[in-house]
């Protein structure tokens, strides 16, 4: 319920207002429904396949940092997201997907030999093609479900690929732009920041070896 903080985000840091998880997906999905609408309407400018195409790719991205933002948000400054995560990395996962329809079906046409001929001689299609595979299990086990069949450690140990998939997803859109422009390094130097702090925290959990006596 909106304006409810549940006592379990209480203990562990400051929980935002709750609200229902569908509206994460509501405005979450936003983006894609303007997207799509501003493309029928002649409104993406000369070249609208190619501006879909990379704006969904673009959107994918901003889900995934975000997702990779809730730890250290818990963490750090004591707000509690974590309710919300798994619908944020869902998005993520959902504009992998229209955007990678959209290369297949406006892109390509569904012609298979171009897309497979794309997949070998284009880099950045070869790692964009990897991330999407890397993100197919993580979004068919984000479910209670899973967890409990897979079992918690296989679940966890599961779901740390989604820093490869950041990786992959980060150099996919620099490779994209075919340059160095700014917009690609900000979200590539959010990413290391992310990525860095998780495996500094860990070296800092370990617990340091004990000295035998002489």
């Amino acid at each position: 319920m909106v304006g409810r903080v549940s006592v379990e985000g209480a203990k562990k840091g400051f929980a935002l207002p709750q609200v229902p998880k569908i509206l994460v997906y509501i405005v979450g999905f936003i983006p894609a429904v303007w997207l799509f609408y501003a493309g029928i309407t002649d409104q993406l400018g000369a070249d609208p396949m190619r501006y879909l195409e990379q704006a969904l790719g673009l959107w994918a991205l901003r889900f995934l940092i975000a997702t990779l933002t809730v730890t250290p948000l818990r963490q750090l400054f004591n707000v509690n997201l974590l309710r919300y995560r798994r619908a944020i990395g869902l998005l993520s996962f959902y504009y992998a997907a229209l955007h990678l329809t959209t290369y297949l079906v406006l892109d390509q046409g569904l012609d298979m030999a171009a897309i497979v001929a794309d997949i070998v001689k284009r880099p950045y299609i070869t790692i964009g093609m990897a991330t999407f595979v890397i993100l197919v299990p993580l979004a068919v086990t984000s479910n209670n479900a899973a967890i409990r069949r897979m079992g918690g450690q296989a679940w966890a140990r599961l779901h740390k690929l989604v820093y490869l998939a950041a990786i992959g997803a980060v150099l996919h859109f620099i490779l994209v732009v075919k340059s160095w422009p700014t917009e690609p390094l900000v979200y590539a130097a959010i990413v290391a920041v992310l990525l860095g702090y998780r495996v500094v925290r860990s070296q800092m959990k370990k617990p340091s070896p004990r000295r035998r006596p002489a």
